[in-house]
């Protein structure tokens, strides 16, 4: 299987339980839930996405024609400092790419794989950390795993629902838009509402990560 890759950088975990590690940000091209294009973003299933997952021409992006490939690159990233390797797989949706050949072939390079996924596709097995992050009006297979992060306010989602899922960490995050403050006082009251969930920041964005 070959792979588009946006972009794929050494950085920070700028979100979630693992925030502040040290990781390797894999970005898959391509996405189920909108094209990528501002055109349709208003019909789109996920109208509010704030990523960059078009093409192959992001730092670190482009073609692999093989998991190997593609292993090596995220290895060439990380360098020679020893420690807990991580790497951090997203996109767009990152299960319409990624499969058992690359989780194989990330692991025997040392790697931990944490995947970040909308959870409308089934997860590959193998993975170490399974991050959802439900969308409003999407079908959501994947129930269970490592933490949910509820980008927050979003109608047609009750968070009540969500805490019977299968999920060791329930974050809320708030919705990176026009209305920032008013997202952040409505994160904030969700958590004092319901104390299951802990605010999760996107951290890389505040102290200027990519």
């Amino acid at each position: 299987m070959t792979y588009a890759v946006k972009e794929c950088f050494l950085t920070l975990q700028g979100e979630g339980v693992q925030s502040g590690s040290r990781a390797v940000f894999l970005r898959f091209a391509g996405c189920n839930l909108w094209s990528g294009r501002e055109a349709d973003r208003a019909g789109a299933q996920c109208s509010f996405c704030d990523t960059d997952f078009v093409g192959t021409d992001g730092p670190g992006g482009g073609r692999f024609a093989d998991a190997d490939g593609l292993a090596d690159r995220v290895v060439e990233l990380w360098g020679p400092a020893e420690g807990q390797r991580l790497v951090v797989v997203t996109g767009g949706e990152p299960m319409l790419q990624l499969d058992s050949a690359l989780i194989d072939a990330l692991h025997a390079r040392g790697f931990r794989v944490a995947v970040e996924s909308n959870g409308t596709l089934e997860a590959v097995e193998g993975i170490d950390w399974l991050c959802v992050s439900p969308k409003a009006g999407t079908r959501v297979i994947q129930r269970s795993g490592d933490e949910i992060k509820l980008v927050w306010p979003q109608q047609g989602i009750d968070p009540a629902e969500l805490e019977s899922w299968d999920f060791r960490n329930f974050l809320v995050q708030p919705m990176d838009c026009d209305e920032r403050e008013q997202a952040l006082e409505a994160a904030i009251r969700l958590v004092m509402e319901r104390p299951r969930w802990r605010l999760s920041l996107q951290s890389h964005k505040l102290i200027g990560l990519p």
